[in-house]
């Protein structure tokens, strides 16, 4: 299997979170960036998750996580992009920007094979979930593995976060 592509495993925990929010009522929506898309990728893999699945942003960069999801670059200059502050930001900016939903997940981190430091090594992964009307929580993990293997995790984590909102606030 190429290493872009999400294993099965992945796939059907994607499509269990989906039948989740369903029965929820809830709409999804997710900002990505060392992940690139994959989390939204596991959850439109199944057919019929547009009922679920508003969308999702995909910001690589600082400049994208402005101009896309409202990260204030003071905050980006301050925490870096790799932070519980950024995270949090760009969930919440998913959060206004997507008025039809009601979870939003973001993720940003090192995926590696470099950009790692002593400070923030490769593998390190920040996470947000923002509910409408609720709080904002973070969560970070620092994930073993090549650069596939750490984006993989990720999006497993992830897709574990937004079933964890569903019954929260």
């Amino acid at each position: 299997m190429p290493p872009f592509l999400l294993d099965n495993v992945t796939l059907d925990q994607a499509g269990r979170l989906l039948a989740v929010l369903r029965g929820a009522g809830l709409r999804v929506a997710t900002a990505e960036s060392c992940t690139g898309g994959l989390v939204a990728a596991s959850l439109t893999h199944h057919a019929g998750s547009s009922d679920v699945v508003e969308g999702g942003f995909v910001t690589y960069s600082n400049g994208m996580k402005t101009t896309l999801l409202g990260v204030d670059p003071g905050l980006l200059a301050r925490h870096g992009a790799v932070s519980a502050e950024t995270a949090a930001a760009m969930a919440d900016g998913a959060l206004v920007r997507v008025p039809a939903t009601d979870i939003t997940v973001s993720i940003t981190g090192i995926a590696g094979p470099g950009g790692g430091s002593a400070a923030k090594p490769v593998g390190l992964v920040w996470f947000a979930t923002a509910r409408r009307n609720g709080a904002t929580v973070t969560l970070s993990r620092v994930f073993d593995g090549d650069r596939a293997s750490v984006r993989q995790q990720a999006v497993a984590q992830a897709l574990d976060l937004i079933g964890q909102r569903v019954h929260s606030s």
